[in-house]
């Protein structure tokens, strides 16, 4: 097995991305892929890293970029005024992640037919939205993500199926915004299921979360615990 990867670029109007896209090359033929959508600090080594994960395990995976150029934040005032602008335009979220996933269907490692997106806190609302949308993608996975709706996707049928893994005590998305958000799935018609862990707050996945205060701290049990169910949901979708 050895695991390749390249920069793929993509523009929309004057701006452009940089995604990176990771694949094994003792795998011949087109095959599975999974879009990585990032938090809200940018596509960085934790992305990347889940990308290199799921080429592992056999797809393509795509870590994406939501704001163009590769552009990261430092703290908390930088990565929000990179995410803020696209959670006051959801269009703007919507019709970028769109032709992330426009883009990675044309890579001649990717089976087009079997193409599915996973996010991480911002990136768990983008690949929400992407399913809000009404994409045809298999299916799409938030970890401890964002579920306020967009406003404009009322009335869509969602085809993907979902899955939410969350932190039940994250401050961010308190218990209500869970039952909300099974009340709109189930109202869109979706395939969905949620995990809550218990004892969990925000930004779970990432070993670097260690801040109490803010409501984000590392968690190894949730952490493997959650990519052990997105390991059996892509079997799932992609069977």
């Amino acid at each position: 097995m050895a695991i390749q990867s390249r920069t793929v670029e993509y523009t929309d109007g004057t701006t452009r991305f940089l995604g990176h896209l990771a694949w094994d090359d003792a795998i011949s033929g087109p095959r599975p892929a999974v879009m990585v959508s990032h938090a809200w600090a940018g596509c960085g080594d934790h992305e990347r890293g889940r990308a290199r994960k799921l080429a592992e395990l056999g797809y393509v995976g795509f870590a994406i970029d939501m704001y163009g150029e590769g552009k990261q934040g430092d703290g908390v005032e930088e990565c929000a005024a990179l995410m803020q602008p696209l959670v006051d335009s959801r269009e703007t979220l919507q019709q970028r992640i769109l032709l992330a996933l426009a883009t990675l269907r044309q890579q001649p490692e990717v089976d087009a037919a079997r193409v599915a997106a996973m996010g991480f806190c911002f990136g768990g609302l983008c690949v929400l939205d992407l399913a809000r949308t009404g994409a045809d993608v298999r299916g799409v996975a938030s970890f401890h993500g964002l579920f306020t709706p967009p406003g404009n996707t009322e009335g869509n049928r969602i085809t993907a199926s979902v899955l939410v893994l969350h932190g039940y005590d994250d401050p961010m998305v308190p218990p209500q915004s869970i039952v909300d958000l099974g009340s709109e799935l189930t109202a869109a018609g979706a395939d969905w299921q949620i995990h809550a862990y218990g004892g969990t707050v925000h930004a779970f996945t990432l070993p670097g979360a260690n801040d109490p205060g803010f409501g984000a701290v590392y968690s190894e049990k949730a952490d493997r615990r959650s990519w052990q169910s997105l390991v059996n949901f892509l079997a799932e979708i992609f069977a």
